[in-house]
């Protein structure tokens, strides 16, 4: 189930990054042009194109925001215990503070001596 669930979410997310990176913006960016000549200029007017894609961004992020929220439900189904780790009490500690020892020396090497 979670397979199925996380392949649809994959394949939303990056219909999501076409459909926005096919959108024309106000420099131009990646837009399916707006001339007559070519492309899909002749399919739709650029008022259409912009409404179907404003729609169909709309229709497939709902889409990856059910996926997503299916998703966490899933994951927590798995979990051993319902308990929340605020419910949990705190491990004693104490108050005194920890004093790094002192570093130690090297041993002399044998046969020099002084």
């Amino acid at each position: 189930m979670v397979a199925v669930v996380l392949t649809i979410h994959l394949i939303l997310a990056i219909a999501l990054i076409l459909v926005v990176m096919v959108q024309q913006s106000e420099g131009g960016g990646l837009g399916i042009g707006g001339s007559s000549s070519g492309g899909m200029g002749g399919f739709l007017s650029g008022r259409a194109a912009a409404n179907l894609l404003t729609r169909t961004t709309g229709a497939i992020a709902a889409a990856f925001m059910a996926t997503s929220l299916i998703l966490a439900i899933l994951a927590d189904q798995g979990r051993s215990s319902k308990r929340s780790i605020l419910d949990e009490k705190p491990k004693e500690t104490t108050n005194q503070p920890q004093v790094p020892s002192l570093p130690k020396l090297p041993p002399l090497p044998k046969g020099e001596g002084r």
